[in-house]
């Protein structure tokens, strides 16, 4: 147990550090900075191309998902991703060890011995389709989803709605995650980057007040007008639909897809909305009260 809690502790002081270094510097990696630039924008874009007209272009709630964006992003998905992904690995290793075998020895495919173009597809693909699976997971139990209402408590879309969610979400998807990606190992810190940006814009876009669907692309990718109807507050279908994150393609392959009008001006949230927690602290306090 201690083993697991350096872990842990490393992870966190190697990240502090991590993070001073990004605020100092401009390079071709830097997360801070990247998603400033994304977020600045897809910010651009809703002001120009505005699909809810009526809806101002500072919504509600508009400061405070910024505030979970950035809460998010820095202060713990980038530290989740690392201290989850080191203890899963270590975890992982440690339980192999018992059969003789160690990581290299399951993994089926070595991205670094393929193209770069190959390697970062495959490694887009099952990363996309693990948090897929991770979200639908997220809607179909209930002590789940009550960490997943912070993320649909949002009732006027916008692009920083992408990152409002609780602290726990991030946990178990990386956990999630990296059982498969260590299959496919032989990634590379700059794959990790290329991917996690693209998501991050994807993400953005569908959160945002844009009527876009991308034409016949939207049956590969998501898209705003698709994802408006998951955070639709009436749906028939017991678990939600839509769950796609970055690809659409999952919902279609496996009947989740669920667009059964323009939905630019449908009401957002789940039953009762209007009683939940307006406060980030409150929010996040929210599953562990129930």
């Amino acid at each position: 147990m201690n083993k697991y809690k350096e872990i842990i502790i490393d992870s966190y002081s190697n990240h502090f550090n991590y993070l001073k270094n990004e605020l100092m510097s401009l390079h071709i990696e830097n997360y801070f900075y990247g998603l400033i630039i994304i977020s600045l924008l897809v910010f651009l874009l809703e002001i120009i191309f505005p699909w809810r007209k009526n809806q101002s272009v500072f919504r509600k709630d508009f400061w405070l998902d910024t505030f979970y964006m950035f809460f998010n992003f820095f202060l713990l998905n980038l530290i989740v991703l690392m201290a989850m992904n080191n203890v899963t690995a270590e975890l992982l290793n440690d339980f192999l060890s018992l059969f003789d075998l160690e990581l290299t020895s399951i993994q089926l495919v070595d991205l670094s011995k393929l193209p770069k173009g190959i390697a970062l597809f495959i490694f887009f693909i099952v990363s996309d389709f693990v948090q897929w699976n991770t979200h639908r997971l997220l809607h179909r139990f209930e002590f789940f989803w009550n960490f997943h209402k912070v993320h649909h408590s949002v009732t006027e879309m916008g692009f920083a709605a992408h990152l409002r969610y609780h602290w726990m979400e991030p946990v178990v998807y990386k956990t999630l995650l990296y059982v498969p990606l260590a299959l496919i190992g032989g990634f590379s810190v700059q794959d990790v980057f290329i991917v996690h940006f693209i998501t991050i814009t994807i993400g953005h876009l569908n959160h945002a007040n844009i009527g876009w669907d991308y034409g016949p692309l939207k049956y590969i990718l998501n898209n705003p007008k698709m994802h408006i109807w998951h955070h639709s507050k009436e749906m028939p279908r017991k678990y939600g639909a839509n769950f796609g994150i970055s690809l659409s393609l999952w919902d279609y392959l496996f009947k989740s897809n669920y667009i059964p009008k323009e939905g630019r001006d449908i009401e957002l949230g789940f039953d009762d909305v209007q009683n939940f927690p307006s406060s980030f602290i409150n929010q996040e306090l929210y599953p562990f009260k129930k």
